[in-house]
């Protein structure tokens, strides 16, 4: 048994595994709009939409919400981790492997709420193709990295719907 096993794990050192193997699939966002100043909080829309988000991954089978310890990147990923009963943990933006492998250990599928200057990276680290490069006005886009694929699906976070606007 004991030498299968060891063959098993040279073969996966050799052949090398895609880090995003471990969580089904990985969900990566930019926080979402910020206000100005100091460690800014999100702004109501920034907050409306971070609401969206929670709803639209609540039964996506996250179990892991993943943040820099920033107020806006918190502030994005806390909805989600409250409806679902779990915290956020925070890791280190400069640090991508550490949270690659923090990642490995998480079974089902994970949120990680990053920045404009470390949303490419983190998709192409967890095996995704990398996007192109973020501006300081992309919010609103989660990069969906599964399991095995290079392949990255883009999902859009609609809009708030003003209700003052479509009142008749």
């Amino acid at each position: 048994m004991f030498r299968y096993l060891s063959v098993a794990f040279i073969a996966a050192l050799v052949l090398g595994a895609t880090p995003a193997e471990a969580a089904d699939t990985i969900y990566v966002v930019r926080h979402l709009q910020k206000a100005t100043g100091d460690n800014p909080a999100l702004t109501a829309e920034g907050e409306a939409g971070a609401q969206r988000i929670a709803g639209m991954l609540a039964t996506k089978g996250v179990t892991a919400v993943f943040a820099t310890p920033t107020r806006r990147a918190e502030e994005t990923a806390a909805p989600l981790a409250k409806r679902l009963g779990i915290s956020v943990t925070h890791y280190d933006p400069k640090s991508p492997n550490a949270l690659v492998t923090m990642l490995a250990s998480v079974r089902g599928a994970a949120l990680v709420v990053g920045h404009s200057n470390t949303v490419p990276d983190l998709v192409a680290a967890l095996g995704g193709a990398k996007p192109a490069a973020m501006s300081e006005q992309d919010y609103g886009t989660i990069f969906v990295v599964n399991s095995g694929s290079n392949a990255v699906r883009e999902i859009k976070v609609a809009p708030a719907v003003d209700a003052s606007r479509t009142a008749n």
